[in-house]
């Protein structure tokens, strides 16, 4: 529950430091001293947008501050442990609003977004007044608020999850359909593979081809090339080169003796001699084995011709082609994976949809369980509070979607009489502010013990009534007080007087600047500030008297 609030440079307030108990604690004040600051404050704590005209005129910055005891609160230690937010089992809140309209804020000294202090104040405390009372005229807000009455998390759940896993299956399915027709989309793709698997593509077969169609188409050349180049090693119309050779190397032999050196050139011509011969012996055998072959020469061509074809066909690289191949089986294998996989998901979605609707179906039935249960309870508390003859009913109505949902198959909507001898009607489209305020606060008696968020605030619910219907109020607001931390600004002594604590927001002006001053009133205090709101221009010794009373009849439980 909350602690500590502390605000300083805020709005008309120096500097203040509140300090809350449990039960219920009561904000009373002169119009315009800045009851509602307060509040302000903590919904500006709990993520609100904020703008400069919230800083004090002259400071430079207003900065706010609030510690939570988490103590009766385990969903907000459990969130802040895992934003790694936690600290010690401690919970402070800090906000810093600059005069050029910049924020900042802080959870246990660790820089944090607007939406995590929107996400924490959702587990520590919930505003209640004309204005944030708005969000119980959204129909998803009243579903959730039925949902929560009812006490059946478990198996709504469980309603989410096989909606959750029906939406997945739709999209596995979506994915498949959208490759088009499997069976033609399949035949196409077995069709352009057969024609590459007919081929060799390894880089070494390409390699080969494109040599030996090299060879082939310049075999007239190469044959000529050889035969010239045999004429001139055999020597037809000179001397042949080894014959040369060995002249030179038999006139050098005779002069050895005289030239011990010139053995190494006998040596070299005489390994020339050898090379040469070798020559020539490997260009007749290469020279054998060449021939003019139009035909094979054709089938070559084709053949190039054809894996060149197929590049251009599937646009890669003619060396690519290979890898293509195998991208083409592996899709191959996947669509005729796809028909068995689609029927398996088939299968698997009427499952999901025969247990989404007997799941949907059994929420349902609670859901209009705990409509009726609602409707009786908050209708009973409406007359209590002013609204004498007033019904409240919870519509539950089927949902338009036909496909598994998240929510059920039901959508609510609450509606209201406000006054006897009216029909019901949507609550959108009849509540005032006041009367807003007043069924907001008696669903959450109606529905006292369910929420788990501690610190419950109440800004002015009580406007518009007065007399025995304050005081009712003001006992229910007690009664809550006695299951959650309340906080509640008003104007009634009525109300006022059954609070457990008692804070005075009061104002001066000196100089020529408003200051708003924020106490926590004694007992003394507090029979001085019910005068106040009793009595008129003068407080009478009658009307301190009343006070007393009123307070002392307040504090019996």
């Amino acid at each position: 529950m909350l602690r500590t609030l502390s605000i300083r440079d805020f709005a008309v307030v120096s500097e203040a430091e509140i300090r809350f108990g449990s039960g219920m604690s009561v904000v009373s004040g002169e119009t315009g001293a800045g009851k509602s600051l307060l509040v302000d404050a903590l919904l500006l704590l709990g993520g609100a947008r904020a703008d400069s005209t919230v800083v004090r005129h002259g400071a430079e910055r207003a900065e706010l501050t609030a510690e939570f005891d988490l103590s009766d609160c385990v969903q907000a230690a459990q969130w802040l442990a895992e934003e790694a937010l936690d600290e010690d089992g401690q919970c402070q809140v800090r906000r810093v609003i600059r005069a050029d309209g910049g924020s900042r804020a802080w959870v246990n000294g660790r820089p944090a977004a607007l939406a995590q202090l929107q996400a924490l104040a959702e587990h520590t405390v919930e505003v209640h007044g004309q204005h944030e009372a708005q969000a119980l005229l959204g129909r998803a807000h009243q579903l959730n608020l039925i949902d929560a009455f009812a006490g059946h998390q478990q198996l709504l759940s469980r309603v989410a999850d096989i909606a959750a896993r029906w939406a997945a299956g739709e999209r596995q399915r979506a994915e498949i359909e959208s490759r088009g027709d499997v069976s033609e989309r399949l035949e196409y793709l077995r069709h352009n593979l057969a024609e590459l698997e007919r081929e060799t593509l390894t880089p070494e077969a390409l390699e080969a081809l494109a040599s030996e169609h090299r060879r082939v188409s310049h075999g007239a050349a190469l044959i000529a090339a050889c035969e010239r180049a045999d004429a001139l090693l055999a020597g037809d119309a000179y001397a042949a080169p080894v014959q040369l050779l060995g002249q030179a190397a038999a006139e050098l032999t005779r002069m050895v003796e005289h030239e011990p050196a010139l053995s190494e050139v006998v040596a070299l011509l005489d390994s020339a001699a050898i090379q040469i011969d070798e020559a020539q012996r490997s260009l007749t055998r290469i020279r054998d084995t060449l021939d003019i072959d139009p035909e094979h020469l054709r089938e070559l061509e084709q053949r190039l011709s054809r894996l060149h074809d197929l590049a251009r066909k599937h646009r890669v690289p003619l060396a690519e082609l290979a890898t293509h191949r195998e991208h083409l089986h592996a899709q191959v294998q996947s669509l005729a994976d796809a028909g068995n996989a689609l029927a398996a998901i088939e299968q698997a979605q009427a499952a999901h949809r025969n247990a989404w609707l007997e799941a949907a179906a059994t929420l349902g039935s609670q859901r209009r369980t705990a409509a009726t249960a609602l409707s009786e309870r908050v209708s009973a508390l409406m007359c209590e509070l002013g609204m004498a003859g007033g019904r409240f009913d919870v519509l539950v109505e089927a949902s338009a979607s036909d496909s598994p949902q998240p929510q059920g198959a039901e959508r609510v909507e609450f509606l209201v009489a406000a006054n006897p001898g009216q029909p019901p009607r949507p609550l959108r489209k009849v509540a005032s502010g006041g009367e807003l305020a007043r069924i907001s606060l008696a669903i959450e008696v109606a529905a006292l013990g369910l929420d788990s968020v501690p610190t419950m605030v109440f800004d002015e619910v009580d406007s518009g009534i007065g007399g025995a219907v304050a005081e009712v109020v003001g006992r229910k607001l007690r009664a809550l007080g006695s299951q959650r931390q309340v906080l509640c600004v008003t104007h009634l002594p009525q109300v006022a007087a059954l609070g457990h604590q008692h804070i005075q927001v009061s104002k001066d002006s000196t100089g020529g600047i408003t200051r708003s001053h924020i106490v926590a009133l004694d007992r003394a205090g507090r029979v001085e500030e019910l005068a106040r709101m009793l009595g008129g221009v003068e407080i009478t010794q009658a009307t301190r008297t009343h006070a007393k009373q009123m307070l002392a009849t307040g504090q019996t439980d």
